[in-house]
Protein backbone atom coordinates (compact mmCIF):
# COMPACT_ATOMS: atom_id res chain seq x y z
CA UNK A 1 0.00 0.00 0.00
CA UNK A 2 2.86 2.36 0.87
CA UNK A 3 4.44 1.57 -2.49
CA UNK A 4 1.24 2.49 -4.34
CA UNK A 5 1.00 5.71 -2.35
CA UNK A 6 4.63 6.54 -3.22
CA UNK A 7 3.95 5.88 -6.91
CA UNK A 8 0.97 8.25 -6.84
CA UNK A 9 3.11 10.98 -5.30
CA UNK A 10 5.82 10.45 -7.91
CA UNK A 11 3.24 10.55 -10.72
CA UNK A 12 1.81 13.81 -9.34
CA UNK A 13 5.29 15.29 -9.12
CA UNK A 14 5.99 14.27 -12.70
CA UNK A 15 2.67 15.82 -13.84
CA UNK A 16 3.39 19.09 -12.06
CA UNK A 17 6.89 19.16 -13.49
CA UNK A 18 5.54 18.58 -16.98
CA UNK A 19 3.03 21.36 -16.54
CA UNK A 20 5.74 23.75 -15.48
CA UNK A 21 7.93 22.71 -18.41
CA UNK A 22 5.02 23.32 -20.79
CA UNK A 23 4.52 26.81 -19.37
CA UNK A 24 8.20 27.73 -19.56
CA UNK A 25 8.48 26.46 -23.13
CA UNK A 26 5.54 28.63 -24.18
CA UNK A 27 6.24 31.60 -21.95
CA UNK A 28 6.78 33.96 -24.87
CA UNK A 29 3.42 32.98 -26.37
CA UNK A 30 1.77 33.58 -23.01
CA UNK A 31 3.50 36.94 -22.61
CA UNK A 32 2.62 37.97 -26.17
CA UNK A 33 -1.05 37.04 -25.77
CA UNK A 34 -1.30 38.80 -22.41
CA UNK A 35 0.42 41.89 -23.85
CA UNK A 36 -1.97 41.95 -26.79
CA UNK A 37 -5.12 41.63 -24.63
CA UNK A 38 -3.88 44.19 -22.10
CA UNK A 39 -3.02 46.66 -24.87
CA UNK A 40 -6.47 46.29 -26.43
CA UNK A 41 -8.03 46.78 -23.00
CA UNK A 42 -6.01 49.95 -22.40
CA UNK A 43 -7.11 51.32 -25.77
CA UNK A 44 -10.71 50.42 -24.94
CA UNK A 45 -10.63 52.13 -21.53
CA UNK A 46 -9.08 55.24 -23.06
CA UNK A 47 -11.95 55.39 -25.54
CA UNK A 48 -14.56 55.55 -22.75
CA UNK A 49 -15.36 59.05 -21.47
CA UNK A 50 -15.76 59.64 -17.74
CA UNK A 51 -19.21 59.32 -16.21
CA UNK A 52 -20.29 61.70 -13.46
CA UNK A 53 -22.88 61.26 -10.73
CA UNK A 54 -24.95 64.08 -9.26
CA UNK A 55 -27.23 63.44 -6.28
CA UNK A 56 -29.72 65.16 -4.02
CA UNK A 57 -30.38 63.93 -0.47
CA UNK A 58 -34.02 64.02 0.64
CA UNK A 59 -35.74 63.61 4.00
CA UNK A 60 -39.27 62.13 3.95
CA UNK A 61 -41.82 64.39 5.63
CA UNK A 62 -44.23 62.71 8.02
CA UNK A 63 -47.70 64.22 7.92
CA UNK A 64 -49.21 64.60 11.37
CA UNK A 65 -52.56 62.92 11.96
CA UNK A 66 -55.19 65.11 13.60
CA UNK A 67 -57.14 63.82 16.57
CA UNK A 68 -60.55 62.91 15.18
CA UNK A 69 -62.01 60.60 17.77
CA UNK A 70 -64.80 58.52 16.25
CA UNK A 71 -64.12 60.08 12.87
CA UNK A 72 -61.04 57.92 12.44
CA UNK A 73 -63.18 54.78 12.63
CA UNK A 74 -65.68 56.24 10.21
CA UNK A 75 -62.94 57.19 7.76
CA UNK A 76 -61.40 53.74 8.09
CA UNK A 77 -64.70 52.06 7.27
CA UNK A 78 -65.06 54.38 4.29
CA UNK A 79 -61.60 53.48 3.04
CA UNK A 80 -60.16 56.96 3.53
CA UNK A 81 -56.71 57.79 4.79
CA UNK A 82 -57.23 61.14 6.52
CA UNK A 83 -53.75 61.43 8.00
CA UNK A 84 -51.66 61.30 4.83
CA UNK A 85 -50.52 58.53 2.58
CA UNK A 86 -49.65 55.19 4.17
CA UNK A 87 -47.49 54.31 1.20
CA UNK A 88 -43.74 54.66 1.66
CA UNK A 89 -42.45 57.83 -0.03
CA UNK A 90 -39.54 55.98 -1.62
CA UNK A 91 -41.90 53.37 -3.08
CA UNK A 92 -44.14 56.07 -4.54
CA UNK A 93 -41.18 57.85 -6.13
CA UNK A 94 -39.75 54.60 -7.53
CA UNK A 95 -43.11 53.52 -8.93
CA UNK A 96 -43.52 56.89 -10.64
CA UNK A 97 -39.96 56.77 -11.96
CA UNK A 98 -40.64 53.42 -13.63
CA UNK A 99 -43.95 54.56 -15.14
CA UNK A 100 -43.62 54.77 -18.92
CA UNK A 101 -46.35 57.40 -19.31
CA UNK A 102 -44.65 59.69 -16.80
CA UNK A 103 -41.27 59.34 -18.54
CA UNK A 104 -42.83 59.84 -21.96
CA UNK A 105 -44.24 63.17 -20.76
CA UNK A 106 -40.84 64.24 -19.43
CA UNK A 107 -39.01 63.18 -22.58
CA UNK A 108 -41.31 65.31 -24.73
CA UNK A 109 -41.46 68.23 -22.30
CA UNK A 110 -37.69 68.57 -21.82
CA UNK A 111 -36.56 67.09 -25.17
CA UNK A 112 -34.51 64.47 -23.32
CA UNK A 113 -33.94 62.33 -26.42
CA UNK A 114 -31.60 64.97 -27.79
CA UNK A 115 -30.14 65.96 -24.41
CA UNK A 116 -28.89 62.47 -23.51
CA UNK A 117 -27.55 61.68 -26.99
CA UNK A 118 -23.75 61.23 -27.31
CA UNK A 119 -23.69 64.09 -29.81
CA UNK A 120 -25.24 66.52 -27.34
CA UNK A 121 -23.01 65.37 -24.46
CA UNK A 122 -19.81 65.34 -26.54
CA UNK A 123 -18.85 68.95 -25.78
CA UNK A 124 -18.74 68.25 -22.03
CA UNK A 125 -17.17 64.78 -22.12
CA UNK A 126 -13.92 64.25 -20.22
CA UNK A 127 -11.38 61.61 -21.27
CA UNK A 128 -8.39 60.02 -19.58
CA UNK A 129 -5.22 62.00 -20.23
CA UNK A 130 -7.41 64.49 -22.11
CA UNK A 131 -7.21 62.37 -25.27
CA UNK A 132 -10.43 61.79 -27.21
CA UNK A 133 -8.97 60.63 -30.53
CA UNK A 134 -9.95 56.98 -30.06
CA UNK A 135 -13.55 57.88 -29.14
CA UNK A 136 -13.86 60.27 -32.07
CA UNK A 137 -12.46 57.68 -34.48
CA UNK A 138 -14.94 55.05 -33.31
CA UNK A 139 -17.94 57.40 -33.39
CA UNK A 140 -16.95 59.44 -36.46
CA UNK A 141 -19.20 57.42 -38.74
CA UNK A 142 -22.56 57.14 -37.05
CA UNK A 143 -25.42 55.51 -38.88
CA UNK A 144 -28.42 57.63 -39.73
CA UNK A 145 -31.23 57.13 -37.24
CA UNK A 146 -34.34 55.98 -39.09
CA UNK A 147 -36.39 55.10 -36.03
CA UNK A 148 -39.92 56.38 -35.53
CA UNK A 149 -40.72 58.94 -32.84
CA UNK A 150 -42.25 56.26 -30.60
CA UNK A 151 -39.15 54.07 -30.95
CA UNK A 152 -36.90 56.98 -30.03
CA UNK A 153 -38.99 57.76 -26.96
CA UNK A 154 -38.93 54.13 -25.85
CA UNK A 155 -35.15 53.90 -26.32
CA UNK A 156 -34.74 57.13 -24.34
CA UNK A 157 -36.96 55.72 -21.60
CA UNK A 158 -34.77 52.59 -21.33
CA UNK A 159 -31.61 54.71 -21.14
CA UNK A 160 -33.11 56.98 -18.47
CA UNK A 161 -33.99 53.95 -16.34
CA UNK A 162 -30.25 53.22 -16.16
CA UNK A 163 -29.27 56.86 -15.62
CA UNK A 164 -31.71 57.81 -12.84
CA UNK A 165 -31.79 55.94 -9.54
CA UNK A 166 -33.61 56.28 -6.21
CA UNK A 167 -32.26 54.62 -3.06
CA UNK A 168 -33.20 54.73 0.60
CA UNK A 169 -30.76 54.42 3.48
CA UNK A 170 -32.28 51.85 5.84
CA UNK A 171 -30.48 53.29 8.88
CA UNK A 172 -31.25 57.00 8.43
CA UNK A 173 -34.37 56.76 6.24
CA UNK A 174 -32.92 59.41 3.92
CA UNK A 175 -33.62 59.13 0.18
CA UNK A 176 -31.00 59.66 -2.53
CA UNK A 177 -32.07 60.67 -6.03
CA UNK A 178 -29.14 60.53 -8.44
CA UNK A 179 -28.27 60.69 -12.13
CA UNK A 180 -25.11 59.37 -13.82
CA UNK A 181 -24.16 60.54 -17.33
CA UNK A 182 -21.06 61.34 -19.36
CA UNK A 183 -21.97 65.05 -19.13
CA UNK A 184 -21.51 66.26 -15.55
CA UNK A 185 -23.69 69.32 -16.17
CA UNK A 186 -26.49 67.16 -17.56
CA UNK A 187 -26.33 64.88 -14.50
CA UNK A 188 -27.20 67.79 -12.24
CA UNK A 189 -29.89 69.04 -14.61
CA UNK A 190 -31.58 65.62 -14.74
CA UNK A 191 -31.64 65.37 -10.94
CA UNK A 192 -33.36 68.77 -10.70
CA UNK A 193 -35.87 67.84 -13.41
CA UNK A 194 -36.77 64.48 -11.91
CA UNK A 195 -36.99 65.80 -8.35
CA UNK A 196 -39.45 68.48 -9.42
CA UNK A 197 -41.52 66.29 -11.73
CA UNK A 198 -41.58 63.16 -9.54
CA UNK A 199 -42.83 65.00 -6.46
CA UNK A 200 -45.32 66.95 -8.57
CA UNK A 201 -46.66 63.74 -10.11
CA UNK A 202 -47.10 62.11 -6.69
CA UNK A 203 -48.76 65.28 -5.34
CA UNK A 204 -51.14 65.55 -8.30
CA UNK A 205 -52.10 61.88 -8.05
CA UNK A 206 -52.91 62.10 -4.35
CA UNK A 207 -54.69 65.45 -4.69
CA UNK A 208 -56.82 64.04 -7.51
CA UNK A 209 -57.85 61.20 -5.21
CA UNK A 210 -58.51 63.67 -2.37
CA UNK A 211 -60.68 65.86 -4.59
CA UNK A 212 -62.80 62.89 -5.58
CA UNK A 213 -63.35 62.03 -1.93
CA UNK A 214 -64.29 65.62 -1.10
CA UNK A 215 -66.82 65.76 -3.91
CA UNK A 216 -68.31 62.45 -2.85
CA UNK A 217 -68.73 63.47 0.79
CA UNK A 218 -70.13 66.87 -0.16
CA UNK A 219 -72.77 65.04 -2.12
CA UNK A 220 -73.47 62.73 0.83
CA UNK A 221 -73.65 65.74 3.14
CA UNK A 222 -76.37 67.36 1.05
CA UNK A 223 -78.39 64.13 0.94
CA UNK A 224 -78.40 63.28 4.67
CA UNK A 225 -80.68 64.75 7.31
CA UNK A 226 -79.03 63.15 10.35
CA UNK A 227 -77.41 65.93 12.39
CA UNK A 228 -74.76 63.68 13.93
CA UNK A 229 -73.79 62.23 10.56
CA UNK A 230 -73.74 65.72 9.03
CA UNK A 231 -71.31 66.85 11.72
CA UNK A 232 -69.01 63.87 11.18
CA UNK A 233 -69.02 64.21 7.39
CA UNK A 234 -68.39 67.98 7.69
CA UNK A 235 -65.40 67.31 9.93
CA UNK A 236 -64.14 64.69 7.50
CA UNK A 237 -64.41 67.11 4.58
CA UNK A 238 -62.57 69.75 6.64
CA UNK A 239 -59.78 67.24 7.31
CA UNK A 240 -59.44 66.43 3.62
CA UNK A 241 -59.36 70.14 2.81
CA UNK A 242 -56.63 70.55 5.42
CA UNK A 243 -54.69 67.81 3.70
CA UNK A 244 -54.94 69.72 0.41
CA UNK A 245 -53.65 72.90 2.01
CA UNK A 246 -50.78 71.15 3.76
CA UNK A 247 -49.74 69.47 0.50
CA UNK A 248 -48.93 72.89 -0.92
CA UNK A 249 -46.84 73.97 2.10
CA UNK A 250 -43.60 72.37 0.89
CA UNK A 251 -41.85 72.91 -2.43
CA UNK A 252 -41.57 69.15 -2.88
CA UNK A 253 -44.40 66.88 -1.83
CA UNK A 254 -43.67 64.61 1.14
CA UNK A 255 -39.91 65.32 1.04
CA UNK A 256 -37.52 68.13 1.86
CA UNK A 257 -33.99 68.71 0.64
CA UNK A 258 -31.12 67.88 2.94
CA UNK A 259 -28.47 68.68 0.31
CA UNK A 260 -28.73 70.24 -3.13
CA UNK A 261 -27.64 68.56 -6.35
CA UNK A 262 -24.35 69.99 -7.62
CA UNK A 263 -22.26 69.71 -10.77
CA UNK A 264 -19.62 67.04 -9.99
CA UNK A 265 -15.99 68.12 -9.86
CA UNK A 266 -14.19 67.25 -13.09
CA UNK A 267 -11.86 64.79 -11.32
CA UNK A 268 -14.63 63.18 -9.29
CA UNK A 269 -15.73 60.58 -11.86
CA UNK A 270 -18.11 57.74 -10.99
CA UNK A 271 -16.77 55.41 -13.68
CA UNK A 272 -15.06 53.78 -15.52
CA UNK A 273 -12.60 52.18 -13.11
CA UNK A 274 -9.85 52.01 -15.75
CA UNK A 275 -7.09 50.62 -13.52
CA UNK A 276 -9.36 47.85 -12.24
CA UNK A 277 -10.48 46.95 -15.77
CA UNK A 278 -6.88 46.70 -17.00
CA UNK A 279 -5.75 44.62 -13.99
CA UNK A 280 -8.65 42.18 -14.42
CA UNK A 281 -7.97 41.92 -18.16
CA UNK A 282 -4.26 41.28 -17.52
CA UNK A 283 -4.89 38.49 -15.00
CA UNK A 284 -7.62 36.94 -17.14
CA UNK A 285 -5.41 37.00 -20.24
CA UNK A 286 -2.63 35.12 -18.42
CA UNK A 287 -5.09 32.46 -17.23
CA UNK A 288 -6.56 32.09 -20.73
CA UNK A 289 -3.12 31.94 -22.31
CA UNK A 290 -1.96 29.17 -19.95
CA UNK A 291 -5.18 27.25 -20.54
CA UNK A 292 -4.71 27.66 -24.30
CA UNK A 293 -1.16 26.35 -24.13
CA UNK A 294 -2.27 23.26 -22.21
CA UNK A 295 -5.14 22.69 -24.60
CA UNK A 296 -2.89 22.90 -27.66
CA UNK A 297 -0.43 20.52 -26.03
CA UNK A 298 -3.27 18.12 -25.32
CA UNK A 299 -4.36 18.21 -28.98
CA UNK A 300 -0.77 17.67 -30.10
CA UNK A 301 -0.32 14.67 -27.77
CA UNK A 302 -3.60 13.19 -28.99
CA UNK A 303 -2.47 13.42 -32.61
CA UNK A 304 0.84 11.77 -31.78
CA UNK A 305 -0.95 8.96 -29.92
CA UNK A 306 -3.25 8.39 -32.90
CA UNK A 307 -0.29 8.20 -35.26
CA UNK A 308 1.52 5.81 -32.90
CA UNK A 309 -1.46 3.47 -32.73
CA UNK A 310 -1.81 3.43 -36.51
CA UNK A 311 1.82 2.54 -37.03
Amino acid sequence: MNQDYQNCIEEDEIDLRELWVTITKNKFKIILFSFFVTTITIIYTLSIPNSYKSSVLLAPQEQSKPSLGGLASLAGLAGINIGGSNADTTSLLKATLQDYGFNEMLIKKYNLTDKISPKAMRKNMVFALGYSGIYDAIHSKQKEDNKTEDEKIYDTYKVLQKIISINKDKKTGLITLSATTQDRFLSKKLVDIYLKELTSAVRNREMKDTNKKIEYYKNELSNTSDITLKTQISNLIATLMQKKVLSQANEYYNVSKVTDATVPYIKDKAKPKRALIVIVAFITSIILAIFGVFFLKFLKDEKENIKATKT
